[in-house]
């Protein structure tokens, strides 16, 4: 995003608008973290500001300041519809490329307004007015914070935002311990810690609060482990049967793959969970070092992300799913076991 575009943005921005901003599918803690934080930095200058997103999300997210204003789009859908009609400006975070909204895709295509992307993924669709993207960044989050800062505009960010953003920054950079992590993301978030972030806080709401049945599925998954280790993999299976026994709700697998990534010698790990309501597995890659798990996850899975960190899906049975993928990894052989 060059000089001009910021320019442009600020003038847009001088006078109230109808604002929505959308992030992805399924939003994780970056996806509501930068569209929140965003929302209440809008809300400063008088814009009708509103987050649309596409479907619920864990209740671990639930208490971030601004959660109860948002409308989601698949049990709200005449209000989000008429919004977005209304919408002189959207902006799209988290995500780049539309049909990563599921049902929201035609009425955002067909959207008259401006649309600006804020976004950290690889090979963005070409749709928006201003595009500021920047697979480098640790985060949205940490993206919506040099937003702001190229408005020319920190000293609007109030505790409030503040917790905001680093709620996606601690998230999304598997709390500052990815590669993606860099020395300009600790200064990101002293600085947010100094103008009221409590990191700690923070940490606890979204890590350390666990049902009796979430533990309980952890075990499960974890039995379910297997490992390759002649192709330094490890995989684990969710079915919906043993997500039903364990009540499962919305979030409950989130960051279980990185238990197989942790395992000593393994640079490549996946879970598959069966999702009977939408007729998918679906699949959440990582990786340590050079191996891109985004680009076997677009060549294989309809999927991509980044390159430590991607998801995709099948519309095969798990039992398929599991067996195309296990014939499929010879074929990375070499890059595993250099990687």
């Amino acid at each position: 995003m060059n000089k001009d575009d910021i320019a442009q943005i600020k003038q847009l921005l001088y006078t109230p608008k109808n604002i929505i901003i959308v992030p992805h599918k399924n939003p994780d803690g970056d996806a509501i973290g930068s569209t929140l934080g965003l929302y209440h930095y809008l809300k400063k200058y008088g814009h009708n500001a509103q987050v649309i997103t596409p479907n619920d999300y864990p209740g671990f997210l639930k208490w971030t300041p601004g959660e109860e204003t948002i409308l989601k789009y698949d049990s709200q859908t005449k209000a989000c519809n008429q919004a977005i009609a209304e919408a002189d400006i959207i902006f799209t975070l988290d995500f780049n490329a539309f049909h990563r909204t599921g049902a929201m895709e035609p009425g955002l295509e067909a959207s008259k307004a401006i649309k600006i992307l804020i976004d950290h993924h690889q090979e963005p669709d070409d749709y928006p007015t201003y595009m500021y993207s920047d697979v480098n960044m640790s985060s949205t989050c940490e993206m919506i914070y040099h937003f702001i800062d190229m408005l020319g505009d920190t000293s609007e960010i109030d505790e409030t935002i503040s917790t905001c953003l680093y709620l996606g920054i601690m998230t999304d950079s598997g709390s500052f311990r990815f590669p993606s992590t860099t020395s300009t993301t600790h200064r990101v978030v002293a600085t947010l810690i100094d103008k009221g972030a409590k990191n700690s806080e923070i940490h606890n709401q979204v890590f350390d609060t666990n049902s009796y049945n979430r533990l309980q599925l952890l075990g499960c998954a974890l039995s379910n482990l297997k490992v390759l280790p002649e192709l330094r993999t490890a995989y684990i299976t969710l079915s919906q049967s043993e997500l039903n026994r364990f009540d499962y709700k919305k979030g409950d697998t989130e960051g279980v793959v990185n238990y197989a990534l942790s395992l000593e010698n393994i640079i490549f790990a996946a879970i598959f969970i069966e999702d009977k309501q939408e007729g998918i597995i679906k699949i959440s890659l990582r990786s340590k070092g050079g191996f891109s798990v985004n680009e076997f996850s677009r060549a294989h899975f309809n999927g991509g992300g980044h390159n430590n960190a991607a998801g995709g899906r099948s519309e095969s049975s798990l039992k398929g799913t599991v067996e195309n993928f296990l014939s499929i990894l010879p074929n990375y052989k070499d890059a595993l076991n250099h990687g």
